[in-house]
């Protein structure tokens, strides 16, 4: 009997392990047959996310020589590196070029026609277009992955789960949101997917309110601005008259920091250096766990210092008052109170000095007399980091990235830390293309985004939302339409996912914030006793082990090459054993 096994999700995380078993297999696999089954209503490759049938005026939020779907030998793992070429080096474009999300989608579906063909001749692959709505199965025996619209289910010895961004049910908030735009005829458009939102009914002309100011609110803003006919001449917008007027803010009240402008010179810093494997194994040893504030925190900010100052003294040493190496024993050697006496004595400038606070609170304590004030004051805040995050003379800025690179491959290994370090490191790591904060620059210039500040609180009463934030005080956005900005949140509870929801009501273990919990060796799914299944695993954001984005830069040892590498030799391992066969 020809093993099988059933990847639910084909879209880059779901390719990805395809492309592992590929590469592992010819070591690792001794069986007659295999059959993989790829569950997805949408194309191979790319999935919902990264289809290519959606605007042409969406981008990719990252430049095109920093995605790759390829290891390399920065990857830290068992199988065979498998090169290959990046976003830029397949298209034949610019590697500095934003480029379209269709071209992207094209990238993957070829990504996936290429492992499919590096397949052992007796492995066979069959795309099934439909949704998979349950698991079943024991333990010990074959499982069934039951099938949208079809009586019998597929049969596995494994299964394995690569969901990827999942729609949620509403929260409480969300509900009582909706509930109270049906009874008055107002509009509410809840977390999604910015690409499948129907936006067509937010009116030409009017107010709406805008929640979130991070990748989804740039997608939003593109869809109701060049999306209904405006366009752009230099540093001008010329509206369409079919855009409605944005009032966006958010926790911070800023968009996120823009993506730096500039590519890298010189020497890299020596990271990990204070939060490497042998720090994250000893948090991972205490019987009584860790704090991530009170025990992860500390390290986070150490190593993105290191990171920081490292470039400051190495390569504008002309800036400091200390050469590297007696800063560096001191820097080592210090506790928070004495590093930060140390770097004020070492480095002069306190704008070349690394502040997290400030960076991810810009608006605290800042308070304006009037909304016009804020716009200017928000506007100038948006040019200060363009003019930064594109000048090599702030290159410890990115030094500093590739710390949160460095860290978030550490992180990963705790599990689920809370939502707050995903949400920072977005906000400086992942921030949108230059030219996007550019365009958000005019069209507030030309009243269509207008911005309300930090601590943004939105109000059901009087018929309508509305809006206000401690950083106007007193003044208060009224709107018959409210937008929330933002992807749902991956939570197992509140999953639409009809399996996954099923998986966890018939025992898989799920972390505090709703992740599912999963064997960080592997992917195993977690029981609620820690028991691994045997048979089931799953990799992605609806995980403990999710990552630090979609895709992976070239030459940073991607923790989900590393996850997807595991995952598949686990499985070629489990099926080359004749009893891992069993027809039960």
């Amino acid at each position: 009997m020809r093993s099988s096994l059933v990847i639910v999700g084909a879209g880059p995380r779901g390719t990805g392990v395809l492309e592992r078993i590929a590469a592992n297999a010819p070591l690792l696999y001794t069986g007659s047959g295999l059959d993989i089954h790829l569950v997805d209503p949408h194309p191979p490759g790319a999935g919902r996310i990264w289809r290519e049938a959606q605007s042409p005026l969406l981008w990719m939020n990252s430049h095109a020589e920093d995605i790759t779907m390829f290891t390399d030998d920065t990857v830290n793992m068992a199988g065979p590196v498998r090169e290959g070429p990046t976003l830029h080096e397949w298209a034949g474009i610019d590697g500095r070029t934003f480029s379209g999300r269709r071209l992207q989608g094209a990238y993957l579906r070829w990504v996936y026609e290429r492992a499919v063909a590096e397949l052992p001749p007796q492995v066979r692959v069959h795309h099934h277009p439909r949704r998979a709505l349950r698991v079943s199965g024991s333990r010990e025996g074959r499982q069934q992955v039951w099938l949208e619209d079809r009586p019998r289910p597929l049969l596995a010895d494994l299964v394995v789960l690569a969901l990827g961004h999942l729609d949620a049910e509403p929260d409480d908030e969300q509900r009582e949101l909706g509930a109270y735009a049906e009874r008055h005829g107002l509009v509410h458009l809840p977390p999604d997917f910015t690409a499948d939102s129907d936006l067509s009914a937010l009116p030409a002309g009017e107010p709406v309110l805008v929640r979130g100011f991070g990748l989804a609110f740039v997608d939003l803003m593109v869809l109701l601005t060049e999306g209904r006919g405006g366009r752009y001449e230099g540093d001008t917008y010329l509206p369409s008259g079919h855009e409605p007027v944005l009032y966006a803010g958010s926790r911070r009240g800023v968009p996120y920091r823009s993506k730096i402008g500039y590519g890298w010179t010189g020497e890299r810093p020596p990271l990990p250096r204070f939060l490497g494997p042998a720090q994250t194994d000893e948090l991972l040893a205490r019987p009584q766990g860790f704090d991530f504030r009170r025990d992860v925190w500390p390290l986070v900010e150490k190593e993105l210092g290191f990171a920081h100052y490292h470039r400051l003294f190495t390569t504008h040493p002309e800036r400091t008052a200390l050469p590297w190496s007696g800063f560096e024993a001191a820097y080592a050697a210090a506790d928070p109170a004495g590093r930060a006496a140390l770097v004020a004595s070492a480095v002069p400038d306190p704008a070349d000095r690394l502040d997290l606070a400030a960076l991810d609170r810009p608006l605290d304590g800042l308070s304006y007399t009037s909304a016009e004030d804020f716009q200017q004051a928000l506007r100038d805040h948006v040019e200060r980091d363009l003019a930064r995050r594109h000048d090599p003379r702030h290159s410890p800025d990115q030094s500093v990235f590739l710390g949160l690179l460095s860290v978030y491959g550490q992180l990963v290994r705790l599990g689920d830390i809370g939502g707050w370090w995903h949400g920072f490191f977005s906000y400086l790591a992942s921030g949108p293309p230059g030219p996007r904060l550019r365009q958000m620059l005019a069209l507030s210039r030309a009243g269509v985004l207008r911005f309300v500040g930090a601590d943004m609180t939105v109000t059901a009463e009087g018929g309508v939302f509305r809006a206000s934030s401690p950083t106007v005080p007193g003044v208060v956005t009224e709107a018959r339409a409210l937008v929330e900005a933002r992807l749902p949140q991956p939570t197992v509870e509140r999953a639409r996912d009809p399996l996954l929801r099923e998986l966890y009501d018939e025992g898989a273990a799920a972390t505090p914030d709703g992740l599912l919990a999963v064997d960080p060796a592997d992917g195993r799914v977690l029981d609620r006793g820690g028991r691994p299944h045997p048979r089931r695993f799953a990799l992605g954001p609806h995980t403990d082990a999710r990552g630090s984005g979609a895709f992976t830069r070239p030459r940073t040892g991607g923790p989900a090459f590393r996850q997807n590498d595991a995952t598949a030799r686990s499985v070629l391992a489990f099926l080359a054993e004749p009893a891992g066969r069993a027809v039960a």
